[in-house]
């Protein structure tokens, strides 16, 4: 099967987190065999992890790993568009089978859904342009910092905003979050360091660049709790591609680097 075989993208569904549903186990990888084909949960506006092409065909490193699985499984896929606040609810209401979008492991979202092994990583940061001296929280505070709401920037911001005197300004999605800081709605951003460096390539006055570091974070395959069987699947086939060297390979094109040696390991 070619991997950019048939892909089906669906409009984003509005949600909020809810609680886990059921506790019986289930055996979702059983039924996504028998129904041939995979719906993976991807947000197509956070290049480059996920977007759309001149032709408005998803492509990115998400959209490609989530190809790599459709194809070693000998899946169709299809797409379920999401944003970062819809990601979980779409696989809490049955909206996809997984979520494979920049979802970073944290023990918030753990209490309400599984992942798989880590395929990936992701360098949270402070952006602002080049001439903005900023070295740490102290540097902002009484400073306005934007950030995309429900990602894993916004948590850790919202933790540290109130005792450093600093305001969150929330977009719904990074791509809102991203014209904001281009245009210089916004001068300080709480984001990846790759949307940080495409912020600074799209507006070489501003020359947006990383600052600090928040924190890294695992990137890994979100699924529904109690799914042993999916969960096994999806961490064999994580296990296969990270030492195979595709999942790099894939990482590396679009972000311009290559995965920590840790995960390689």
């Amino acid at each position: 099967m070619n991997r950019l075989g048939h892909i089906t993208a669906i409009g984003a569904v509005v949600g909020i987190f809810i609680a886990p549903i059921g506790t019986a186990a289930a055996n979702s990888y059983e039924e996504i065999m028998e129904a041939g084909r995979i719906r993976v949960s991807i947000d197509l506006s956070i290049p480059p992890s996920g977007m759309l092409d001149d032709r408005l065909r998803p492509v990115g490193s998400d959209v490609e790993t989530a190809e790599l699985l459709a194809e070693d499984w000998g899946l169709e896929l299809e797409i379920v568009e999401t944003t970062g606040a819809t990601r979980i609810p779409n696989l809490q209401t049955n909206k996809a089978d997984i979520v494979i979008s920049t979802l970073s492991v944290t023990p918030q979202r753990a209490e309400v859904i599984d992942f798989s092994a880590p395929y990936a990583a992701l360098r949270s940061v402070i952006g602002a342009p080049a001439a903005v001296d900023v070295s740490d929280w102290e540097d902002l505070r009484g400073e306005r910092v934007t950030v995309t709401r429900g990602t894993t920037q916004d948590a850790e911001l919202t933790r540290i905003a109130g005792e450093r005197g600093i305001n969150v300004a929330r977009y719904d999605d990074d791509a809102t979050m991203v014209t904001a800081a281009v245009s210089g709605q916004a001068r300080f951003v709480a984001t990846s360091e790759t949307l940080v460096n495409q912020i600074g390539q799209r507006n070489t006055n501003l020359a947006f660049e990383p600052k600090f570091l928040i924190t890294t974070f695992d990137l890994a395959i979100g699924l529904r709790k109690n799914e042993p069987e999916l969960m096994e699947k999806l961490n064999e086939w994580v296990a296969e591609n990270l030492r195979n060297g595709r999942l790099n390979e894939i990482y590396q094109k679009y972000h311009g680097s290559p995965l920590p040696d840790e995960m390689l390991q």
